[in-house]
C-alpha cells in the first residue's frame, strides 16, 4: 500500500473494562497501520458513559498498551473532558435547524416502531413538535432516505438509507450525556483523524457518522473494519462472555496470535524475539489488505 501524506489513526477504547484479545486487534491493527503508513497514532478514552464505566480501566488500558510497546504520540483525549466541544456541536446543529427535542420512551419507540437490522426504527413521532403531554428527553438528528455511501477498505462498498432503516438518532441522551455517534464525529474530526481502524461491531454506525460529518462540514476520514473476534459459539469477546484480560499475559505471545487473526502470517520463533525487534517486523509487514474480510472470526487460539 503507498504512503499516505499526513497519516493520522487512532484507538478508541471505552473503559467498560481490562483489554482483552478482541480489543487488542483493533488496537494492534490501527497501530501497525499507521505506523506502516509512517503516520501518527492517538489514544482516546470514550469515557462518556459513567455508568458502563470500571474504576480503574482507563488507567489499565493505558498500562497495557505501554507494556505491549504501542505507545501514542500525543496526549491521550478523555471524552469526559470534551463537554464544551459537543456543546457547540450541537449549537451548531441546532442553528441549522437539523436537531429536535423528542420526547418518545424507548418503550413507546418499541411499541410504535418497525424493528429493522439495526432495531427499532424510529418514525419520527416528535418530528413536528412534541405533543402536549410529551417533555423533551433526547435530542435527535434529521435525517434523509437518500443513500449514505461508503467504500471500507476491508468490507468494500456499502449504503444505507438511515431515515427507513434506523430513523432520526440520538445525539444527545434522556440523561443529558452525549451520544456516541456525535462525540466520535466531533473528536475525529478535531485529531483530524485521516483513516479510522476499528472493529466491525462499528461498521453499520458509519453512515450516520457520515450523515453528522456532513451537517457539521467536517472531513470524512477513511474507514476499514477489522473482523471481531467472538468466542466458539460466534459471541463477540467481551468481559460480558468470558473473555480473560490479557494484562498479566506474556505481551510477545499476545501480538503472535493478534497478527495471525489478521492474518499477517508472522513466524512462530518471533515469540521469543524481544517486543521492540517483533513489533519492528510487525510494522514492516503489515498488510492491511491480507486482513480476513469479514465481520466476525473466532480466534485460532483464545487468549
Amino acid at each position: 500500500m503507498s504512503q499516505q501524506p499526513h497519516y493520522r489513526g487512532r484507538f478508541a477504547p471505552s473503559p467498560t473494562g481490562p483489554l482483552h484479545f478482541g480489543s487488542m486487534v483493533a488496537a494492534v491493527g490501527s497501530y501497525l497501520q499507521a505506523r506502516q503508513q509512517r503516520g501518527s497514532w492517538g489514544v482516546r478514552i470514550e469515557d462518556l458513559d459513567p455508568p458502563r464505566e470500571v474504576p480503574g480501566a482507563a488507567s489499565s488500558i493505558l498500562h497495557t498498551l505501554e507494556r505491549f510497546g504501542l505507545y501514542w504520540d500525543d496526549e491521550v483525549v478523555y471524552q469526559s473532558q470534551r463537554s464544551e466541544a459537543y456543546i457547540a456541536a450541537l449549537e451548531r446543529l441546532s442553528a441549522e435547524g437539523v436537531v429536535y427535542p423528542c420526547g418518545c420512551t424507548r418503550r413507546e419507540i418499541t411499541e410504535r416502531g418497525t424493528v429493522g437490522r439495526y432495531g427499532p426504527i424510529y418514525q419520527g413521532i416528535c418530528r413536528q413538535g412534541l405533543s402536549k403531554h410529551k417533555q423533551p428527553r433526547t435530542l435527535r438528528v434529521l435525517t434523509h432516505d437518500a443513500p449514505i455511501r461508503f467504500n471500507d477498505a476491508l468490507l468494500g462498498k456499502f449504503e444505507q438509507r438511515i431515515e427507513k432503516e434506523v430513523g432520526d438518532f440520538v445525539v444527545r441522551r434522556a440523561d443529558r450525556l452525549f451520544a456516541y455517534q456525535l462525540a466520535v464525529v466531533v473528536d475525529d474530526a478535531e485529531q483530524r483523524i485521516s483513516e479510522v481502524v476499528r472493529g466491525a461491531d462499528l461498521f453499520d454506525n458509519t453512515p450516520r457518522q457520515i450523515h453528522l460529518q456532513r451537517l457539521l462540514n467536517v472531513p470524512t476520514p477513511r474507514y476499514a473494519h477489522l473482523p471481531v473476534a467472538v468466542t466458539a459459539d460466534g459471541q463477540k469477546l467481551s468481559k460480558q462472555t468470558g473473555a480473560a484480560g490479557i494484562h498479566e499475559q506474556r505481551p510477545q505471545m499476545v501480538l503472535i496470535q493478534v497478527l495471525r487473526f489478521l492474518n499477517q502470517q508472522p513466524p512462530a520463533e518471533l515469540v521469543d524475539a524481544e517486543l521492540d525487534a517483533l513489533l519492528r517486523l510487525a510494522i514492516e509487514h503489515w498488510r492491511l489488505e491480507q486482513v480476513p474480510r469479514e465481520k466476525r472470526a473466532a480466534p485460532l487460539i483464545q487468549a
